[in-house]
């Protein structure tokens, strides 16, 4: 008995000492970074939509790394996005579509990491109004997204294009991305909304929407966006990454490891790491929320072609800036540090 519990200690300190040096490995493959102190801007850091830095963050990654981070979590992707460019945040967790409207702005930002491969947006109408029984009945009707400008307002911009309508054809309102949007539903201040989990299955587990599209899954997203859908990730500008090419494979190596992680870890690990005001009263509804959504999350943090294309398609349909320019998609973003990330995590 007693050889059986010196062996099963030495296993788990074997264990322990090779998951100590493969983080070692990790910060030696990248000597002195040129810069340790990060600001990372995020529209609505508690959306399962951007999962992957909260558990990063909780997982002690970025410490790891070597670095030192501070995120400021702004009510959308839009608002996340002009701190990247007033210089308030350093690199942002942020929808990519971002990337192709600012290159058509002459703005240019590029993606070096993909967090979500499905997009996880979901329009519902909202029973307590009952005027919307269908995306056509979305005419003059209010709205409810993040943020105007964010990825939900893009996929309501996209559904209403698609159907032979305007995008001004409906009153957009920005609503939040957690209590404030179940606020609004309950208060009967939208007609229909497009938002993410918890949001979408708290509100539908209450009786309180009516799902009518669903792009948490391959099927839905490809009935909405007819392709791949590339989603959240994480984006800066080419100056942040020419200046600091260690700490951006830094903060690649972060995200690929928490990629990597998500995709192993059950239900119940990613629940242990969250704080507990992420699950909005309801930690089982939360964990449901999480099954929804674990589809739509990036398998390893790189990105398709066929993804970058299908965005492309999707906002040259309502966006005359991005219609009208030259756009190179190949600028938009980098496989480079995912790839380099990959060699050493994946040994």
């Amino acid at each position: 008995m007693k050889l059986k519990s010196l062996i099963a200690a030495a296993a788990v300190a074997l264990t322990m000492g090779t998951m100590v040096l493969g983080t070692a490995g990790l910060a030696a493959a990248q000597g002195k970074l040129e810069k340790t102190d990060i600001k990372i801007a995020v529209g609505g850091k508690p959306l399962l939509y951007y999962l992957p830095l909260t558990l990063a963050e909780r997982l002690g990654y970025f410490k790891d790394a070597g670095l030192t981070v501070e995120i400021s979590d702004f009510g959308g992707g839009a608002k996340s996005l002009q701190a990247l460019v007033g210089g308030s945040a350093d690199v942002v967790t942020g929808a990519y579509d971002h990337t192709i409207q600012m290159q058509a702005k002459g703005q240019p930002i590029i993606a070096v990491t993909q967090l979500g491969r499905y997009p996880g947006i979901v329009l519902a109408s909202v029973n307590k109004s009952g005027t919307v029984k269908s995306v056509m009945d979305l005419k003059g009707k209010k709205v409810g997204v993040t943020a105007p400008g964010s990825s939900t307002n893009f996929m309501l911009n996209y559904v209403l294009t698609s159907l032979g309508m305007k995008p001004e054809d409906a009153s957009v309102i920005g609503v939040g991305g957690g209590p404030s949007a179940i606020a609004a539903i309950k208060r009967g201040e939208i007609d229909a909304i497009v938002n993410l989990d918890p949001v979408i299955s708290q509100a539908q587990a209450d009786g309180d929407i009516t799902i009518l599209a669903d792009t948490r899954t391959e099927k839905g997203t490809m009935d909405v966006y007819g392709g791949p859908y590339p989603a959240a990730v994480l984006y800066m500008k080419p100056d942040f990454i020419k200046e600091n090419p260690k700490t951006t494979q830094a903060l690649a190596d972060v995200f690929v490891r928490t990629m990597l992680w998500l995709n192993k870890a059950s239900t119940d690990d990613v629940l242990k790491v969250l704080p507990e005001e992420y699950f909005l009263g309801n930690k089982s509804l939360y964990a449901q929320a999480f099954e929804h959504s674990k589809p739509t999350y990036s398998l390893d943090g790189r990105f398709t072609q066929d993804g970058a294309d299908a965005a492309l398609k999707v906002l040259k349909a309502f966006d005359p800036a991005v219609s009208s320019a030259s756009i190179d998609l190949s600028k938009t973003y980098t496989n480079q540090f995912v790839e380099d990330a990959l060699k050493r995590l994946q040994k």
